[in-house]
Order: structure tokens, then C-alpha cells, then sequence
């Protein structure tokens, strides 16, 4: 069922009206919708109504709520990713994916082997398209929150930064330590803000292997005897840690 977002001030009592452009425009002339369809509608607050299609008119549609529900499509795990810039496919693709596994931050960061300027990441933040890309895949899996997508760091913010709880670095795989040993190791709850770094196409540079083997707060750990293509190594990594420590209740 097509779900949308909304405002909870567009309830009135059991009547939504859709006027923004975006969704009337979906709605109307993409999916064609027509009078009697039902629709999933879901607020700020992260509340789902099934809704029905009263009227259609020129500039707006409106709907009776016929069922309403919390949502819990979310991620119950607080998970940030931390990764170098790729090239636009690549990064596109990356955004979407994390998107769908349910991260709650994506934050860029161009490191030594980065084919990306930081002039150019700082446009793209700045234009939202990185952030347009993300709202895109939050309707599309049916998400009930969106992810940010924050202004550019540094590693050496991100190492020195007491925000996250638990730090994990994808490097080489020469590590001795793995992703899966080290999550046995790692106890979280709903506060625990987990940081997953993952470097670009080349890798992390000796410079910057340098500033994670001296970090000690930092998990380094490998993902396999296999060499990942980076995109490939955030659907692994954030897949594996979702699946070892999302509290499923």
C-alpha cells in the first residue's frame, strides 16, 4: 500500500486533507489514484492511518481514517554511518541502502583516497540531494522516521568526537579481530549511539590507519577474508551489527 507523509495537524477529526504539492502530485497523477482507494498515511509522530479517498479536486484530496496504529517500521538500534565519499552511483546506491537498513545519521567524510572534492560534498549536502535520496528510499521500504544526512567531518572529528558510544572501523582485512567477535563483545540499549566507519574505493591510507590503530575507543575490525567493493562492505557491516544487536521487542 502507498505510504505518505504528513503533518498531524492535517487530522481533523477523522478527516485528512493532502494539499502539498509533492504527494497530491504522487498520488493523483503517478499512481493514478481514484475515489474509494485506500492509502497509508503516516505523521510526525510516527502514527499510521489507513486511509480512504473522499474527494479529489484540483489542488487537494481528501480522506476518512478508516484504522490507525503506531508504526514500527524503525530501526530499534541508534546507528550512524560514518562513510568516506564515493562516486555518484556509488553513493547514491550507499545512501539508499543505509536508508533502508534504518541508520539514523549518515555523515560524510572525505579521507586521502577520496576521488571526491569536499567543495563538492558541502554542494550536494547544501542542495539536499543526498537528503532527497534518502526521503525517496524512506517511502519506498515503508520507514516511519527519516535519516539525516549531516554537514562533512573529518576523521579526526569523528575519532576525537564523545558522541557515539561504540565506534567500529571496517579496515584492512589483515585485522585480527572480526565484525562478529567484536559485537559479542559490545552491549547496547536504545541510547547507545554506534558509529560504523567505513573508508573509500582505495581504502584508508597508512596516514589514516595510523589515527585508528592509536584511537583507543575504536573497534577495528575486518569483514572477511574477501575484498569488498566499499559499497558492498556498508550493506555487510550494517546488516551483521543490525542483526547481532537490534532488540527485535
Amino acid at each position: 500500500m502507498p505510504q505518505f507523509f504528513i503533518s498531524a495537524d492535517a487530522l481533523d477529526k477523522d478527516i485528512i486533507t493532502i494539499s502539498d504539492k509533492e504527494n497530491y502530485h504522487h498520488i493523483v497523477k503517478v499512481l493514478r489514484s481514484k475515489i474509494g482507494e485506500t492509502l497509508s498515511l503516516i505523521d510526525e509522530n510516527q502514527t499510521q492511518y489507513k486511509v480512504v479517498i473522499k474527494n479529489i479536486d484540483s489542488k487537494s484530496i481528501t480522506t476518512k481514517v478508516v484504522d490507525v496504529e503506531k508504526s514500527n517500521h524503525y530501526l530499534n538500534l541508534q546507528l550512524c554511518l560514518i562513510q568516506s565519499v564515493l562516486k555518484t552511483d556509488a553513493q547514491n546506491f550507499v545512501i539508499q541502502k543505509a536508508t533502508e537498513l534504518g541508520v539514523k545519521e549518515i555523515v560524510p567524510v572525505v579521507t586521502d583516497n577520496s576521488v571526491i572534492k569536499p567543495s563538492i560534498v558541502d554542494e550536494k549536502i547544501k542542495a539536499g540531494k543526498w537528503q532527497k535520496i534518502a526521503n525517496e528510499a524512506v517511502k519506498q521500504c515503508e520507514r516511519s522516521d527519516f535519516p539525516q544526512i549531516l554537514p562533512r567531518k573529518t576523521l579526526e572529528d569523528i575519532l576525537s568526537s564523545k558522541e557515539y558510544s561504540v565506534k567500529i572501523a571496517c579496515v584492512e582485512r589483515a585485522q585480527k579481530l572480526s565484525l562478529k567477535a567484536c559485537l559479542r563483545n559490545i552491549k547496547v540499549n536504545s541510547n547507545t549511539k554506534i558509529a560504523v566507519i567505513i573508508g573509500p574505493e582505495g581504502g584508508f591510507s597508512a596516514k589514516e590507519l595510523q589515527l585508528l590503530e592509536h584511537a583507543k575507543d575504536v573497534y577495528k575490525v575486518s569483514l572477511g577474508k574477501l575484498v569488498l567493493r566499499a559499497e558492498t562492505a556498508v550493506v555487510s557491516a550494517l546488516s551483521n551489527i543490525i542483526y547481532e544487536l537490534e532488540d527485535d521487542r
